[in-house]
């Protein structure tokens, strides 16, 4: 975080409606920065407790009795013990859009403007109440959709990756200070297990990392979620299948080969997870030069989903499937299904009759679950994160190569850079904009 004396202070007031939009019986507003104070005595003519919920009667100028605007429940929050750290209040108003308005102009008669989209929370972070992941899980949290996105970015939120990240900082920053010590006393006749045991330390942290690194893309499929490609030939169920699986119509189905000719797209929740299933036109060789760019868009989602289902009908199965797929045998209501295919379970389902289909949506459930699970420790959650990381366990890696002292330092001080960008503590303005900008307006 942002050293003490880095710390902004004397920011302008803002303000932005916290609830959402349309008809409700409560508007939350929210104001903070400086003279926050002044701007809640001149609406309701005092200030009420700390973190006291009172009812104040509110006006454009409360000294004058001036425009009685609302009556709303006032919170104050004196800083530093504030979501922001700043002086700031909430107004429990009536969520009318005239009383919202209203409001919103006596806020600016006031002083305060509008706040930009995550300015909230980025002042929360200018004045060290959080650091960059907590503030990337907070805006995962209002963006979660599922229990697996909710619990993951509560964690987040929590500290979770935060608390690792800033131990692998001080365990690097001890490592340092003892590199320097071997440069700084060259002569003093060290021991070589001196040396010895500070290259041990390089390299247990480095393994961490690479443990850290090595989670399958855990966190960031969980919180984007999950992709599944239906592939097979024409007429084998793919559209039947899909509409199951989300429980409406949502693809034309037809006996006539190659009606599918684009990517039907539909999200659907699984096992706790977000789950995008795409329906993909039949694989087949055609002259037709629009079923031919179906094909060949069927096959770049299936070379860029998470999983595959690979669809067939009884009785014409394939001599191999592609790799990971989960093996689907429709129509066994008319012939029977094969049980393997080259080592691969194949899951018999007839999509008229119902048979087979809880076993199967059992199997994608697993499979669901095996992309998402972990070792237990906090996953890696975006790009940004990872890229630093391997930041820093490329420099760990190459100061393990390094018998030059100097030159090993240089390479430890390159991994501290990278894992302070983790947190904020150093180097993070170019990306500032790109973190807070994905935030909703009031927070």
């Amino acid at each position: 975080m942002p050293l003490p004396d880095s710390r902004p202070t004397g920011l302008e007031p803002v303000f932005a409606l916290a609830t959402g939009n349309g008809r409700a019986a409560i508007a939350i507003m929210r104001v903070s920065g400086e003279g926050s104070g002044d701007i809640l005595r001149k609406l309701s003519g005092k200030l009420p407790p700390p973190r006291r919920a009172a009812l104040l009667g509110l006006w454009r100028d409360a000294a004058s009795g001036e425009d009685h605007l609302d009556d709303a429940l006032v919170l104050w929050f004196p800083s530093p013990n504030s979501y922001t750290g700043e002086d700031s209040f909430e107004l429990h108003l009536h969520a009318g859009p005239a009383v919202i308005s209203a409001v919103a102009d006596a806020l600016v008669e006031a002083g305060a403007r509008p706040a930009e989209p995550g300015e909230f929370t980025r002042r929360a972070f200018m004045h060290g109440r959080i650091d960059l992941t907590e503030a990337e899980g907070i805006a995962d949290l209002i963006a979660s959709e599922t229990e697996a996105q909710r619990r993951q970015a509560l964690s987040q939120v929590d500290g979770a990756l935060s608390t690792l990240y800033r131990g692998w900082a001080d365990r690097l920053r001890i490592i340092l200070a003892q590199q320097e010590a071997l440069i700084d006393f060259p002569d003093e006749d060290l021991p070589p297990e001196v040396e010895e045991g500070l290259l041990a330390e390089i390299a247990a942290l480095n393994d961490e990392i690479t443990t850290h690194l090595s989670d399958g893309n855990r966190g960031e499929r969980i919180r984007r979620g999950l992709v599944f490609a239906i592939a097979g030939p024409p007429n084998a169920g793919k559209s039947s299948l899909l509409n199951w699986l989300v429980g409406r119509d949502a693809a034309i189905v037809s006996s006539v080969a190659g009606t599918t000719r684009d990517a039907i797209e539909i999200a659907i929740v699984l096992a706790g997870t977000k789950i995008t299933i795409v329906d993909t036109a039949g694989l087949r060789e055609t002259t037709d030069p629009v079923e031919a760019e179906g094909v060949r868009r069927a096959m770049f989602h299936v070379e860029h989903s998470d999983g595959v289902i690979q669809m067939f009908e009884a009785g014409d199965a394939p001599d191999f499937l592609l790799p990971d797929a989960i093996a689907v045998c429709n129509k066994i209501d008319l012939h029977p299904a094969p049980a393997v295919i080259r080592d691969t379970p194949v899951s018999g389902i007839s999509i008229r009759t119902g048979e087979g289909l809880s076993h199967f949506q059992a199997t994608l459930e697993t499979k669901v679950r095996a992309l998402t699970a972990g070792s237990g420790g906090p996953p890696l959650t975006r790009a940004r994160h990872r890229a630093a990381a391997e930041e820093a366990r490329t420099s760990l890696e190459a100061a393990l190569r390094l018998d030059w002292p100097e030159m090993r330092g240089e390479e430890l001080r390159l991994a501290m850079r990278a894992l302070g960008r983790l947190t904020g503590e150093v180097g993070v303005e170019d990306i500032l904009d790109t973190v807070f900008g994905q935030f909703c307006i009031g927070k």
